[in-house]
């Protein structure tokens, strides 16, 4: 059985160690919430994904924490599950809040696995030792600037590039980007930024081998990505408009695309996540597990959640060294030759280094039944 007997609710700071600009705009640091779940003398901890502002979907940083300390969290302390999926189904009552709600269920994953001895992957049917890492790349200044960078994470042996564009700053870094490199795996990412009105400038992305384009449409759209899928050669990659299992099924059943790119907190939490999961293997379509910048609690989760079969494409779940000065666990999650080893510990198998937090926590709160 699952007690949950205390939590903390923490929101760390934390400094990029370099400028990352998307369509959506520059960012240098992360604002980190953390949520601990406690019982049974054991910890389960989850990271929040959301954003100060809502730009990648609706949820907030501020949002969530209110919901957390007013809604969710009395829901559930003090209370015993008979594991995670029953925790799962007593927020099931709230609408939307999917990132905040996928905290508290992933923490307590994360417990659950601690409970049982066993790491979070195993819990989650996963089967595999390593995960294969891909690299997304922030807009550059020219061409020259694009082509160094890949370069440098060609030869960490990342094994899929992934290059964010926008509307004005697309073909011309995947241009200079496959002419240097004809062999790499190579992808971009729009981030929505695009509307059917630029299919043509889209359809000239069809010429240089792209494994796909990720969410070039707006972020709750399905019909208009099935329209543009069927004017472009290479696959489309949905991504924030794919909140559920249900989503999945009509996003593929209509044809908008031909990739999940599946990020387990926009969807709820492991449960919703293996279900995305499964209706993708059922269409015969790939997923792969994309990233929010993550802390390495984020970034272990996504590891274990990769595990899964039908993980067959390179994720987002790269070095936490490329992001972090310092992380908020003590454990190092290090790609080697596009290889993350899976944690082996229980859980996660990651723990918070308590010693670094205080340095850089702006929020701190208990919470008790």
């Amino acid at each position: 059985m699952l007690k949950i007997e205390s939590a903390e609710l923490l929101v760390v700071r934390l400094p990029l160690k370099f400028r990352f600009e998307t369509s959506f705009g520059v960012q240098t640091e992360k604002a980190v919430p953390l949520l601990v779940l406690r019982g049974g003398g054991l910890e389960g901890v989850a990271e929040g994904t959301m954003e100060a502002a809502p730009m990648y979907r609706e949820e907030t940083v501020a949002g969530a924490l209110g919901l957390l300390r007013d809604v969710f969290l009395p829901r559930i302390l003090g209370r015993t599950f008979a594991n995670p999926e029953a925790l799962h189904d007593a927020l099931g009552s709230f609408r939307g809040n999917r990132m905040a709600r996928a905290m508290v269920e992933m923490a307590a994953w994360d417990l659950w696995a601690r409970t049982l001895n066993v790491p979070l992957g195993t819990l989650l049917g996963g089967r595999k030792e390593q995960v294969e890492v891909g690299v997304s790349l922030g807009i550059q200044p020219d061409e020259a600037a694009t082509v160094d960078i890949v370069r440098r994470h060609v030869e960490q042996g990342y094994r899929r590039i992934k290059l964010k564009i926008k509307p004005g700053w697309d073909v011309q870094p995947v241009r200079a980007t496959r002419e240097a490199f004809p062999e790499i795996r190579l992808t971009v990412d729009a981030n929505s930024a695009y509307t059917l009105a630029d299919t043509g400038r889209l359809q000239a992305l069809d010429e240089y081998a792209l494994t796909y384009i990720e969410q070039p449409l707006a972020w709750d759209d399905l019909l208009d990505h099935a329209e543009l899928q069927r004017r472009l050669r290479t696959p489309l990659c949905l991504d924030e408009s794919v909140a559920s299992a249900q989503d999945t099924r009509k996003g593929l059943a209509l044809g908008s695309g031909g990739v999940i790119n599946l990020k387990v907190a926009r969807v709820g939490g492991h449960a919703e996540a293996r279900r995305v999961h499964d209706v993708a293997q059922a269409f015969g379509v790939p997923v792969w597990c994309g990233g929010m910048l993550e802390s390495g609690v984020g970034r272990a989760h996504n590891i274990h959640l990769s595990t899964l079969p039908n993980f067959t494409l390179p994720g987002d779940t790269s070095s936490a060294s490329r992001y972090w000065e310092t992380d908020v666990i003590h454990e190092p999650l290090e790609a080697v030759n596009g290889l993350m080893t899976v944690p082996t510990g229980p859980g996660t198998g990651v723990t918070l280094n308590r010693d670094f937090l205080p340095r850089v926590t702006e929020l701190r709160e208990e919470f008790h039944p």
